[in-house]
């Protein structure tokens, strides 16, 4: 019986029988020990989610305080109540006042912002009506107004990262028509991110002109700067019909021009008829990223072969590295955003965490060391 093992939760204990002692380690010791690639030796993402999906109420304090139980330190800011008076706005139309009280915010609770979920880009290309709710606005007066707007908040909170979207073609048209108008203004609204050091994130969505990996990469190619990236979500891509196989296709059509990752999963229901149309009805099928049909675990070996040099960009663009950012909306999606709640937001992140173990991809949450910083002594 000597030097007999039990392992608890959270310790291993040691039982020497001739001595009577028992010795004490903490489990991540063990985890160390067993593990053949340690933590630091992977290639390393940073983990991050939409805040607001956690949060019944959109206030601020609980958003945050609902990541920082999880163990994030990073978040991207979109509907939020920052003073709790019942008041949702989305960050972009928050006062000079609300954006200082969230900064502190910020300190208090640990946390930095990824970078700024905007809605740039979710309008009608052209004004023509095609039976949507799409709201069509003259461009000059949206450089001025959403696009200024959203350059400021995302200096001010202190990000380099703008999440936008690539415009709603007319419904029933070929998306490929109007390539070259989208072109056009997406680089206007990156050039004008270009004078303020900001970096433009254009995400995978369906109905929109970006709505498919080939057509994402191909306005990449045609806008040709450097501070325009694309954002794979493989969840938007599988709701769009389409199987594993299907989904890390275009993830590799994205891949050249990948600058971070939004993690939801989506579960096909075979009893729903694909029109080539994602309604509101399909919004309901979203899943963890253990769990769909998004091919996760294809797209993120992948990922794991390229992460040093995606790194690297994204820190020379002055990023502080590649982003997986939790958007699960698994209570529910919809045009401009999800909801998850707190338990659902925790699921999602411990998915997503057991496939990055599984696969082999670093990752860091909240340890004591973080503690110790935040509590100053």
């Amino acid at each position: 019986m000597s030097g007999e093992r039990l392992s608890l939760a959270s310790a291993e204990c040691v039982f020497n029988n001739e001595t009577g002692g028992i010795k004490t380690r903490e489990i991540s010791t063990l985890f160390q020990e067993s593990d053949p690639v340690p933590m630091s030796d992977k290639p390393q993402v940073l983990l991050s989610a939409f805040a607001d999906e956690a949060a019944n109420r959109k206030t601020s304090v609980e958003q945050l305080c609902s990541l920082a139980a999880i163990g994030l330190k990073y978040y991207s800011p979109r509907f939020l109540d920052v003073e709790g008076k019942g008041q949702v706005k989305h960050v972009v139309e928050l006062s000079d006042g609300e954006i200082e009280a969230l900064k502190k915010l910020h300190a208090e609770f640990g946390m930095r912002v990824t970078g700024i979920g905007a809605r740039i880009g979710k309008i009608k290309l052209i004004d023509v009506e095609d039976g949507s709710k799409n709201k069509y606005v003259p461009f000059d007066e949206y450089l001025k107004s959403e696009v200024a707007k959203t350059i400021r908040v995302a200096l001010a909170l202190e990000t380099k990262l703008i999440r936008g979207f690539s415009f709603y073609h007319p419904q029933g048209k070929d998306a490929r028509e109007f390539i070259p108008q989208a072109v056009d203004r997406l680089g206007k609204i990156v050039d004008l991110c270009a004078k303020d050091g900001l970096i433009y994130g254009l995400e995978i969505e369906p109905n929109l002109i970006g709505e498919t990996g080939p057509l994402l990469a191909e306005l990449a190619r045609q806008v040709n700067r450097p501070n325009m990236l694309l954002i794979f979500d493989g969840g938007n891509v599988a709701a769009q019909n389409k199987n594993p196989v299907q989904c890390f296709g275009e993830y590799r059509e994205m891949q050249p021009y990948l600058g971070w990752m939004h993690i939801k999963d989506y579960a096909i229901d075979p009893s729903l008829t694909w029109t080539g149309h994602v309604d509101e009805e399909r919004l309901k099928n979203f899943v963890p990223a253990n769990a769909g049909d998004a091919g996760h675990e294809l797209v993120l070996r992948d990922l794991r072969k390229h992460l040093p040099e995606l790194s690297a960009r994204m820190q020379k663009l002055g990023a502080p590295g590649f982003f997986l950012e939790v958007e699960p909306h698994l209570k529910g999606g919809g045009q401009f955003g999800g909801f998850s709640g707190p338990d659902g937001v925790g699921v999602a992140v411990r998915a997503l965490c057991s496939l990055l173990d599984y696969i082999g991809i670093g990752y860091k949450l909240r340890d004591f060391d973080d503690i110790r910083t935040l509590r100053g002594f």
